[in-house]
């Protein structure tokens, strides 16, 4: 920039360039900073937001039972029986309070603690944000048996609350219809999968309340939607057994707790399983608190704390047999535990709400598990046996972790001892802009390292189907060379700066970009998915952050005459048969790609690995639950269940034989 454009660019920022966005219109101009994107997530976060101010009502104790409908045209109907939104005439604003509720950020009845005593949404953005992000939206208020109504388009209100009819005395809520903006979102497709895991989640963590969920666009043969009903009687208790159905029980017992600390519901289920990894899963008001915070320490420092006294008194001549030193993390092992407190206040870390910062939880909930313990290894003196001998068999384990890991980080791609197996680096040495593609088989490594960029893309082959950590024990997976290739070649560390010696650390992460590229067929798939397993259980901090991706190679290359298209979809390869083959497809000629060894460098570079061109899907983790749940059941060792999902699935499977 000239000295001139300086001077005259300071000269004419003045107070018209500064803008000030009416009501909603801040959401609609950034909706990404209120739902998180605008894309699939985003989508389904909008029915959450909705949904939650019915759980918040049933929390209060006014609503049992909430309907959440998928209409056959994508948009949704969510439905309550609490109390309504108030429709009385508001001072300040000059309004109804329905209208004030639907149009205007920050406004709602979770600032005032008389109105709720605990909630999940806390900013007042919730529902006026879904207004502001549909093309139109419908509410109803069905109070003091009369009906009220007011419809708006793109958050703003077509006519004033008015009434529209009569009802029953006793039915009373809020019904909520919406369709979201498709000139905003990328997808408008409701998933019902995504809605289900939610909503089951739901259920378990506010026992007593019903969720149904019915989708109007699937059928079956009597012409019924198809529709389930979420309900618990036992909340974290059942969630729990859920999450473990999967593996196989320690004991069958649950160790349960529901109780109060210095006004704080704390409700916590235990289970221990024959497995290796630690499973815990913690809510505040119904956010899963992804990354943890003060509940979580609390809890965590109960379970050593106990379970160390308890070992030592009981179990001195085993450890000593041992001759290993127990740590908290081995109290953890093979453990799945859901823990939900419900906070009046809660402080999170960040505007994600993943993480809880309120101090006065930690001291509440150790002093609550505590107690749940200590009463539950009294009472079953023959579990706490088992629980106890299971730890010792953790930290053999450890020990035997700490060296194959040990002599891994040794040979650390930064010390000096060369780079791990077969890499071919980039010469770029910023995170931020390289990349790391983890390529099945040498031939397709050969034609990646020839078509790649070498300035920012690095090239790691792999020789065939990784180990599957699912179900192998935590030091088998050092000991396997194409695991720790990519451990070195990423320069992720272990047990570096906590007591965890299994918490992974990035810090000194080489690649914000590692992209899983393998073959389009069966193998490929399952190389994928064996390679996501992976990061999900030993460095699930790479998917948090958004850098795991996959590659999509395209699956036919289609030419006529002098033009030629890559197509990634059968739809795609058939537009071009329509428009260059008339209709006919032996008009054209069409190369089906197998496997990414079939293309030469030039086509790699230009379908897969330019950045220009390239299709890459972003890993990402929406439900923790549900993903350790699923996870369990295709990776773990029990058949019965996985047979289920694949019969049950498979009508949806593209196979191309």
């Amino acid at each position: 920039m000239t000295e001139e454009e300086k001077i005259n660019g300071e000269n004419n920022y003045s107070a018209s360039n500064i803008q000030v966005l009416e009501g909603l219109e801040a959401v609609r101009k950034r909706p990404a900073m209120y739902i998180g994107d605008i894309s699939e997530n985003g989508l389904h976060h909008l029915v959450y937001e909705v949904v939650d101010n019915s759980i918040d009502e049933a929390m209060a104790g006014y609503c049992d039972h909430i309907e959440v409908t998928i209409n056959e045209d994508n948009s949704i109907t969510v439905q309550d029986n609490g109390r309504g939104i108030p429709v009385d005439f508001h001072e300040k604003e000059q309004k109804s309070a329905l209208e004030v509720v639907m149009t205007v950020l920050h406004a709602g009845g979770k600032f005032d603690k008389g109105s709720y005593k605990v909630s999940g949404g806390l900013h007042g953005v919730g529902v006026s944000c879904v207004n502001a992000l549909s093309k139109h939206m419908t509410t109803q208020v069905f109070r003091n048996g009369k009906i009220y109504q007011q419809e708006y388009e793109f958050g703003k209100p077509l006519y004033a609350v008015k009434e529209v009819g009569t009802c029953d005395l006793s039915l009373r809520g809020t019904k909520q219809v919406f369709w979201p903006d498709d000139s905003i979102f990328t997808v408008t497709e409701y998933k019902y999968s995504t809605l289900q895991a939610r909503l089951r989640e739901l259920a378990y963590l506010n026992k007593g309340i019903s969720i149904t969920l019915t989708d109007l666009r699937v059928k079956d043969e009597e012409g019924n939607p198809q529709t389930e009903l979420f309900h618990s009687e036992e909340g974290v208790k059942e969630f729990v057994r859920y999450l473990n159905s999967n593996n196989t029980p320690l004991f069958d017992d649950v160790i349960y707790l529901n109780t109060e600390k210095a006004g704080v519901p704390i409700e916590c289920a235990i289970m221990y399983n024959t497995g290796y990894r630690e499973n815990l899963h913690s809510y505040v008001n119904n956010i899963n608190t992804k990354e943890g915070g003060t509940h979580e320490g609390g809890f965590r420092a109960a379970l050593t704390r106990v379970l160390k006294k308890y070992g030592e008194d009981t179990c001195a001549k085993q450890l000593e047999k041992a001759k290993v030193e127990i740590s908290g993390e081995d109290f953890r092992e093979g453990l799945i535990a859901v823990i939900s407190v419900k906070v009046a206040e809660p402080q999170f870390e960040g505007q994600t709400k993943t993480k809880l910062g309120n101090s006065e939880v930690s001291g509440a909930v150790n002093q609550a598990v505590g107690e749940a313990l200590n009463y539950y290894l009294e009472e079953h003196p023959k579990e706490a046996k088992l629980i106890v001998e299971k730890v010792i068999l953790a930290a053999t384990a450890r020990v035997a972790a700490r060296k194959a890991r040990e002599s891994v980080q040794r040979k650390s791609p930064m010390s000096g001892g060369g780079m791990p197996g077969k890499l071919a680096d980039c010469s770029s040495k910023d995170p931020d802009e390289c990349e790391l593609f983890l390529v099945e088989g040498d031939s397709a490594g050969g034609s990646a390292k020839q078509g790649r960029n070498r300035a920012f893309q690095a090239i790691l082959p792999l020789r065939g189907k990784i180990l599957n950590v699912e179900k192998a024990m935590w030091h088998k997976a050092f000991e396997s060379d194409e695991v720790n290739n990519i451990i070195q070649a990423l320069g992720i560390r272990f047990g570096v700066d906590s007591e965890d010696s299994k918490e992974a650390n990035i810090d000194k992460l080489r690649y914000k970009k590692v992209i899983i590229m393998t073959d389009a067929d069966v193998d490929g798939s399952h190389i994928d998915t064996l390679i996501m397993t992976l990061f999900f259980r030993y460095f699930p901090q790479v998917i948090q952050n958004g850098y795991l991706y996959i590659a999509t190679p395209p699956l036919y290359l289609c030419t006529k005459g002098k033009v030629k298209e890559y197509c990634w979809t059968d739809q795609q390869r058939q537009k071009f048969i329509d428009t260059y083959g008339g209709g006919s497809e032996n008009a054209i000629h069409t190369q089906r790609y197998k496997g990414l060894g079939e293309m030469n460098p030039e086509q790699l570079w230009e379908t897969t690995m330019n950045p220009e061109n390239r299709m890459l899907k972003q890993v990402h983790l929406e439900n923790a639950a549900e993903a350790d749940y699923i996870f369990s059941m295709l990776m773990g060792e029990d058949v019965g269940p996985r047979r289920d999902f694949i019969e049950k699935n498979a009508t949806y499977a593209n196979i191309d034989a």
